[in-house]
């Protein structure tokens, strides 16, 4: 074999390489935004809450009801970002809530604007490690929202506090947990 003939296979391969080294660095880049996420909801990371179904309410009940009716307060807080013509506010700023128990919180929103506007709701609760324990069963930030010139809506949150926040060092003496909301205009798809 010629010394021209190595050097190509050796350059072929280094090519080859670096072209699975970008591949690889291109599809670390696509599935890191939904890993974060998934990290982020399983976690409660950055304040972010979980949703549960029915059945997790269920037992988060049956557990409260043994932990002698402790409370916390919630806080609730809704801002609009700078290109959104609505008005955004949680019917009451504040409840106090039995750990465990669903409740509800409504939010009304109205489009001030002279078009149909479609917007979707970002979300965290503060503290941070409070997010974990946090659990919407039904929110009006699962989906986007559109409201016709002039249109007023309620929307509603049901939530609970899972009763595991007792047992965490870091959560359990907690008072108030703030749920907050951003409504942001959503993009519209590209035709």
């Amino acid at each position: 074999m010629s010394s021209t003939t190595a050097i190509d296979q050796k350059n072929a391969r280094v090519g080859i390489l670096a072209f699975m080294g970008a591949v690889a660095m291109l599809g670390l880049g696509y599935a890191a935004v939904p890993l974060y996420d998934l990290f982020c909801r399983a976690t409660g990371f950055g304040g972010t809450t979980q949703v549960a179904s029915e059945t997790d309410a269920q037992i988060a009940e049956r557990i409260a009801a043994s932990a002698g009716g402790v409370t916390r307060s919630i806080r609730f807080d809704a801002s609009i970002a700078g290109d959104m013509p609505w008005t955004f506010r949680p019917r009451q700023t504040t409840d106090t809530v039995q750990i465990g128990v669903r409740d509800m919180a409504i939010y009304t929103a109205r489009n001030d604007g002279d078009e149909p506007v479609t917007g979707t709701a970002t979300f965290n609760v503060e503290p941070q490690q409070a997010g974990k324990y946090f659990n919407k069963i039904q929110c009006f930030c699962f989906t986007e929202q559109t409201l016709q010139p002039g249109q007023e809506v309620q929307m509603p949150v049901l939530y609970f506090v899972d009763p595991a926040i007792l047992e965490d060092e870091n959560a359990k003496d907690i008072e108030q947990i703030t749920l907050s909301y951003t409504f942001h205009r959503a993009i519209a798809p590209e035709s």
